[in-house]
């Protein structure tokens, strides 16, 4: 297994409440941007479940520079209708994300948690993950 240092935080970038899947962003990064698979580990889609997407294995494609040593955990929505930044998570996506890093914390103990927005001038995840993830203490 590949070190991990990083659990990175996205949300998908589309309108609250578009139903969108593991299996949709998989497309959008393979037939849109020709890689070889989808660029986050696990997505939370609006129904709360987990669903697995790139293996933990392999490095992941979501955060330029920081991919190598991180894991990509992205929710579902992060806009509001007019495709402004919002946090759109509901409870059921909030408790799967806090389920989340917690299994992955203890996993990997000396990994932090941050947010896209913390190494590129985006606002996803469109909420402060360091106010939330932060100093959680697992």
């Amino acid at each position: 297994m590949r070190e991990i240092n990083k659990i990175i935080i996205h949300c998908s970038a589309t309108p609250e409440f578009r139903h969108v899947t593991v299996d949709d962003i998989r497309r959008w990064h393979v037939d849109g941007n020709g890689w070889s698979d989808i660029g986050y580990h696990y997505v939370v889609p609006l129904n709360g479940t987990l669903q697995e997407g790139r293996d933990l294995r392999r490095i992941g494609s979501h955060v330029k520079g920081h991919n190598k040593d991180s894991i990509g955990v992205c929710y579902v929505g992060g806009c509001d209708s007019k495709m402004n930044p919002k946090d759109t998570r509901n409870e059921a996506q909030k408790e799967a994300l806090d389920a989340v890093v917690k299994y992955l914390l203890l996993r990997f103990p000396n990994a932090t948690v941050h947010g896209h927005n913390e190494f590129s001038s985006k606002a996803c995840p469109s909420f402060d993950v360091q106010k939330e993830y932060g100093k959680k203490e697992v």
